[in-house]
């Protein structure tokens, strides 16, 4: 019997309340997915390998061989060249994914031959910083930009386009392979092996196991999250050691300590989330482990900071639930206590954060960004924002009004903005800031036509 083809798509994130905190298991993150999704199909193949395509991508295409290990190794994949004369540039993300996919397929469908497959990878335009000089006209479907450029020098807008790429990638090789008694996306039992086999993978494709919170978010959608314990990925070992099918298994089929909280998670009706792509070309690798190495050698005074956090972003959430729970006509919203307490979360996580900055010497809300996020708020229908996640010189999130005029205005303001310069540290200037057209989802991973016409278009390239 033909396999189906298949197509599913996973969202971006945004850790609006959390960051650092989020790595603990005694605190929690506040993580709302975005309408930003990363789209996968899989359809059967025509050759013997499977073969993965970005085709929004210049020379985006990798053929990968794969066989059945010794020792119960489970499937090893190797990469393939198309012809003699190309060059092999590895994708990790893509190549860990699939090892680990059709390993865990193998123990689930033993003595199953694992059919070729076609795989296509689409994203939608929010993921990559554009370009004005990317001609529309050069785009098949006004939903993916041809990006004109190598995977390897876009620009990323930070996401959290690896987390969602692994998510669809899992969920579309175990939809295609697997009977619908076995996988289905819309079941939480479906969902709960998803979200293990992807954390799984994309630890090993990172090489270090984060909180997890991205993958998370791309699986059931916005939530509160806490984090699993790392030392659940501790026994698996490597891929294709003897073995490791039966480790993967168990460890994608047992019960993990992560807590995934719905409800009550929500953006108030009349209101959004608004997210701003701040292009500095900053770097912010290593402000991690620079702020744990500050938390490690002041245990007591990062304590109680953390717990302090942990209760402003605890009066966040709660603030956003009053104002669910008060039905207000949107142009009214600004006038309630609501709105006030709204915004006086924002602050105080804000105020926080930049004490966490200026003790561990890490600019997670540099100045230019406090410039930015103040000015921000002082317009009419913004509640305020905050840098998320790791915080840094990338992105800053708001929530605003749900309102064409407030969006116009937003939009007008940003356009003009000019970043400027972190005196200390000569970071910002010349940067600019542009919204993105995102905003907040509650679902997560979700199966889609695969014969819309939006993906045959570049199917067909």
């Amino acid at each position: 019997m033909a396999l189906p083809d298949i197509a599913v798509s996973a969202p971006g994130k945004v850790l609006l309340a959390g960051g650092y905190l989020v790595l603990d298991r005694q605190y929690s993150g506040l993580v709302f997915a975005l309408d930003a999704r990363i789209h996968v199909l899989a359809t059967p193949g025509a050759g013997p390998e499977i073969i993965v395509r970005s085709p929004q991508f210049q020379d985006a295409q990798w053929r990968y061989g794969y066989r059945l290990a010794e020792g119960g190794g489970g499937v090893e994949v190797t990469q393939l060249k198309g012809s003699s004369t190309d060059t092999l540039s590895r994708n990790v993300f893509i190549e860990t994914a699939l090892g680990y996919c059709l390993t865990y397929i193998s123990t689930i469908l033993p003595g199953t031959t694992i059919a070729p497959a076609s795989l296509t990878i689409l994203a939608d335009n929010s993921y990559y910083s554009q370009s004005s000089s990317i001609p529309t006209s050069d785009s098949p479907s006004s939903r993916f930009i041809n990006f004109r450029t190598t995977l390897s020098e876009a620009h990323k807008t930070g996401l959290g386009s690896s987390a969602a790429l692994v998510t669809a990638f899992t969920a579309s090789l175990l939809a295609h392979y697997l009977p619908p008694s076995s996988f289905s996306t819309h079941t939480r039992a479906s969902q709960n092996t998803l979200h293990n086999l992807a954390q799984a993978a994309h630890c090993a494709a990172q090489g270090k196991v984060g909180s997890g919170f991205d993958v998370a978010a791309a699986t059931y959608g916005s939530c509160v999250y806490t984090r699993f314990s790392p030392t659940l990925l501790n026994g698996l070992g490597e891929q294709g050691s003897v073995g490791f099918a039966g480790r993967l298994e168990s460890l994608v089929t047992n019960e993990w300590d992560v807590q995934v909280l719905k409800q009550g998670v929500a953006v108030p009706r009349g209101l959004r989330l608004v997210m701003c792509d701040v292009d500095c070309g900053s770097q912010t690798v290593g402000m991690v482990k620079k702020v744990l190495a500050w938390r490690k050698e002041n245990p007591q005074e990062a304590k109680q900071l953390w717990d302090d956090l942990q209760t402003r972003n605890e009066a966040l959430r709660a603030a956003l639930s009053q104002l669910a729970a008060h039905e207000e006509a949107a142009d009214e919203l600004t006038k309630t206590e609501h709105w006030n307490a709204l915004a006086g979360s924002l602050a105080s996580i804000r105020e926080l954060i930049r004490k966490m900055s200026t003790l561990s010497d890490v600019p997670i809300e540099p100045y230019s960004q406090t410039a930015l996020l103040d000015a921000c708020s002082a317009l009419p229908g913004v509640a305020g924002g905050v840098v998320p996640g790791a915080g840094g010189y990338d992105a800053v999130a708001l929530l605003v009004l749900d309102n064409k005029d407030v969006l116009q205005g937003l939009k007008e303001f940003v356009d003009d903005w000019k970043v400027p310069v972190d005196g200390a540290r000569g970071e910002g200037a010349g940067g600019k800031v542009k919204l993105l057209s995102v905003r907040e989802e509650m679902e997560g991973i979700r199966s889609e036509d695969a014969n819309a016409a939006a993906y045959a278009e570049w199917i067909s390239l």
